[in-house]
């Protein structure tokens, strides 16, 4: 038999998503793949990321296909007297407006926050942006790999060989669509005691700092910056790839009794009880020495056995894969890892609830998809929409 799950977590949540790029998209895909309503609503122009390939699916780029799966889209022109009638005809029945213009944009629109906050004010409006709207830098504008730069990050990252580097992923993006999307939650749970909503704004420059650990805290402490470990830890050792007879693997010990299993495991427990590697902050000063003996004790096995039998024992290693190997890797298929639905191939949601469970319901929208019907939940006659079009205040679907 079939399990039956409850809808998603979600449900019944209706969001005005008016966000592009990435952060907010990302964010608003959380919320949809659990049940939200999330409505797109894209400038004349479309998402700019849909231009962000190859590859390409049609006319749109894998970059904006990766974050806008359960969705629903319109375009929609808000530089327009009548685009704005639309939007806050929308806002009627939303719960949750996102946004990432630029900080005065929509007050110089009439509709920012103070002027929603009066007309809806259960509404909770997030807007998303690079360094707030106050400050000696509020108003600029903001990007990953920038706020990578500014944050610290980059000069952290990297070897003596490499110089600083950047990430390879947008961590800053991502991570703030994640504080965004956490922060929406506080602000609907705090509406459920209040019973009013409220403004958020999350920044890409404070995400950036947030997630600076545990470089932040040790500069706190001792006054330095942190220097270029490769891929070490600056606080644990060994915390580092090694090579194997195959392939490289990375090991990763948190704790005196981790390391001793470790030596134990490796057929070497005299590292365990040598004075050099007893305690962490002793691995520490000797990093080079208990390099030099692990790497030897590797160099003798096959990385995927050894990382299985640790991995089995306790101890956290794993083999250095390419993403080609993680996506079809045999846990990542059991676990369900990879979601399909007609042409699209996806990740899913990493959180798992037991009964509100996340679905993957309709593909990432072509756009102005749903002008139409959208438009037409809202109360707009079929003439009234055809006017709309016609104008050009909505956008028509552009056909795959």
């Amino acid at each position: 038999m079939t399990p039956q799950f409850a809808p998603g977590a979600m449900a019944g949540l209706r969001v005005i998503d008016l966000t592009r790029v990435l952060g907010g998209p990302y964010c608003t895909q959380i919320l949809a793949d659990h049940g939200a309503d999330v409505i797109k609503v894209e400038p004349p122009a479309g998402d700019e990321v849909r231009d962000w390939g190859p590859p390409f699916h049609d006319e749109d780029a894998a970059y904006f296909v990766g974050i806008n799966r359960n969705k629903r889209s319109i375009g929609l022109d808000l530089a327009s007297d009548g685009g704005r009638v639309v939007l806050l005809k929308m806002l009627e029945t939303a719960d949750v407006l996102i946004e990432n213009f630029k900080p005065g944009t929509l007050e110089k629109w009439g509709i920012g926050s103070d002027a929603l906050r009066e007309k809806f004010p259960k509404l909770v409006h997030c807007r998303i942006c690079g360094f707030g709207a106050d400050g000696p830098r509020g108003g600029n504008p903001g990007y990953d790999a920038i706020i990578q730069a500014m944050t610290g990050m980059i000069a952290a990252t990297g070897s003596p060989e490499s110089g600083p580097m950047r990430i390879g992923v947008p961590l800053v993006d991502i991570t703030t669509g994640l504080y965004a999307a956490i922060g929406i939650l506080m602000a609907l749970s705090e509406r459920q005691r209040s019973g009013i909503g409220q403004f958020l704004e999350v920044t890409l420059y404070e995400t950036g700092l947030a997630i600076m650990h545990p470089h932040t805290a040790n500069y706190f402490m001792h006054g330095k910056p942190p220097s270029l470990t490769g891929n070490e830890h600056p606080n644990l050792v060994p915390y580092a790839i090694f090579p194997t007879k195959t392939d490289d693997i990375f090991i990763g010990v948190g704790n005196d009794g981790t390391f001793r299993k470790l030596a134990r495991e490796i057929g070497r427990p005299d590292l365990g009880t040598d004075p050099r590697f007893a305690r962490n902050r002793d691995r520490v000063a000797n990093r080079e020495a208990l390099r030099a003996e692990l790497a030897a004790v590797f160099s003798q096995f096959e990385a995927e056995p050894l990382c299985d039998r640790l991995l089995a024992a306790g101890l956290p290693a794993g083999p250095v894969q390419k993403i080609d190997q993680a996506l079809t890797h045999p846990h990542t298929l059991y676990r369900g890892d990879v979601i399909e639905k007609d042409w699209y191939k996806g990740v899913a949601s990493p959180i798992r609830l037991e009964r509100t469970k996340a679905s993957l319901r309709t593909t990432p929208p072509a756009f102005s998809q749903h002008a139409q019907e959208v438009l037409a939940e809202f109360g707009y006659t079929p003439d009234e929409i055809e006017a709309l079009l016609a104008e050009g205040t909505v956008c028509a679907e552009r056909k795959r």
